[in-house]
């Protein structure tokens, strides 16, 4: 045990155990937090704004869904996603936090790795994946401005050009250093970045509406009418709730060092419910444009963009996509893997060690193979995105309904056993018995064919079950004490 430890273990009824704890894991103070309302809306002025999300709503357009349904399917989700990530944020800001610790109240000090590594690991994938469509655009960008450069997009090695290889490893570069620097780089990088999406995205859609001759499609030529648009509208609403179901899980990374739940809601309201209908807009306007000019449906804005005539432009609405990306990915699907291997290896790794482990782990897992493999894409990373709804549902259940917002911060942090979180050996097994079930359910909801029509909802019926059978088996007898962890606690930038 250190000598900060030593200090910090005296101030708590219970000593501090080094496999629980160490400065990136400790709870952070509550004077000096640095994330503002604003810096919680760049957080979704960049990620509402991913190419992933732009792909997946203009493919509800191509589905036959017009201007005013689109962005009805938005207001659901996005109504939805305020609540979940309002409760989710708060347990952050009163805690100090980060997820994989947070999971200890409800699985226990060491049955939280499983929610942790689920949670990471999904993340650690789709890091390397987005990282490879964020190269794909700066391939783009790098044969517009030094056509010579074409030949090296030929060949193929391991899957990839030398070109791709160049892109790749250079953004991998650039993320690995940005996150080194910690969480004060990444809230400064993310305020950069939300602005300047914001105005290229708005940019993009004026030029295409311009093109268009001042007028768009509002459907495609096969539009939905009756109870399968109505069936579509909350599909896409629902399923805005399963692209998130990870970031709701781990939002307490970063409003651990809120500076107000005040803060927390403005953020949400302004980045989520607003920032989503201007994202809907955008879409509504860039497919509607594209189709009026030629009868298709774009896939993303990177299909615009490679459009563009002039050279200039087209490099800086790629700068753009590039700078959006990876704020998207260092926020959704960097951070995570960070602390679960902080958790996982708290004597040996902090938060720089960690980001090393977890970039090279997205980088020697090839992901542009894995991206170019729908069976990985939907049975794997699917498969096991579908038991992240329970795990939620479990932690909400006993932090709000069973606690009711009751912890007892230090003794997150102890082995002793009578902590609080030490249930039976450090796991709580009547969080694996609503766990198991419940995530059962929502696999086979989201991957069976005979359940397509439903699949849609699959995080909902994982979350409600794992909630309902939870607080079915829970124990409701234990009395919880509310400590706060500043005797513990560090500065929130470190």
């Amino acid at each position: 045990m250190t000598a900060l430890q030593d200090q910090r273990s005296t101030s708590t009824a219970l000593p501090l155990s080094p496999r629980l704890y160490n400065e990136d894991l400790a709870p952070t103070k509550k004077a000096g937090r640095t994330w503002s309302a604003y810096n919680i809306f760049t957080l979704w002025a960049n990620d509402v704004h991913s190419l992933g999300n732009y792909a997946f709503a203009i493919g509800l357009f191509a589905l036959g869904l017009g201007a005013w349904q689109i962005l009805l399917a938005f207001l659901v989700g996005a109504v939805l996603l305020f609540l979940l990530l309002s409760l989710s944020g708060f347990m952050g800001e009163k805690t100090g936090v980060p997820f994989p610790v947070m999971s200890r109240i409800a699985f226990g000090i060491h049955g939280a790795q499983l929610a942790a590594v689920a949670r990471g690991g999904v993340a650690i994938a789709w890091f390397g994946v987005q990282t490879y469509l964020a190269s794909v655009v700066l391939r783009v960008m790098l044969t517009a401005m030094f056509p010579g450069l074409a030949p090296l997009d030929t060949n193929n090695f391991l899957g990839m050009s030398t070109l791709g290889w160049i892109s790749f490893v250079a953004l991998w570069i650039l993320q690995v250093i940005i996150v080194s620097f910690g969480m004060e780089m990444i809230r400064k990088y993310e305020a950069f970045a939300g602005p300047v999406i914001l105005v290229t995205m708005l940019a993009i859609a004026v030029w295409m509406f311009i093109e268009a001759g001042g007028s768009i499609a509002l459907s495609t030529n096969e539009s939905l009418t009756g109870g399968e648009m109505w069936r579509q509208i909350f599909v896409g609403g629902a399923l805005w709730i399963a692209i998130y179901g990870t970031f709701v899980l781990n939002f307490c990374d970063f409003t651990r060092s809120a500076t107000s739940k005040k803060a927390i809601t403005r953020g949400n309201f302004v980045g989520i419910p607003l920032n989503m209908l201007f994202f809907g807009a955008i879409v509504v306007v860039l497919a509607g444009a594209q189709f009026k000019i030629n009868g298709q449906i774009i896939e993303s804005p990177s299909d615009i963009v490679q459009t563009i005539p002039n050279t200039f432009f087209l490099v800086l609405a790629c700068l753009a996509l590039l700078v959006l990306t990876v704020a998207v990915n260092l926020m959704a699907n960097f951070v995570a893997p960070i602390y679960m291997f902080t958790n996982l290896f708290p004597r040996r790794l902090n938060f720089r060690s960690a980001a090393i482990v977890s970039a090279v782990i997205g980088l020697v897992i090839l992901p542009w193979n894995l991206y170019n493999n729908p069976v990985v894409i939907v049975y794997f990373l699917g498969g096991l995105g579908a038991i992240l709804g329970p795990i939620f549902g479990v932690i909400m259940a006993d932090y709000w309904i069973i606690r009711k917002a009751q912890i007892n911060v230090p003794h997150l942090y102890t082995e002793a056993r009578n902590g609080e979180y030490h249930y039976k050996n450090g796991v709580n097994t009547r969080a694996i018995i609503a766990l198991v079930p419940a995530a059962v359910i929502a696999i086979v909801i989201a991957l069976a064919p005979a359940f397509s029509a439903v699949a849609g909802f699959s995080w909902f019926f994982g979350a409600g079950l794992a909630a309902v059978f939870y607080l079915i088996v829970a124990d409701r007898k234990s009395r919880f004490r509310d400590v706060d962890g500043e005797a513990l606690a560090v500065a929130s930038v470190h």
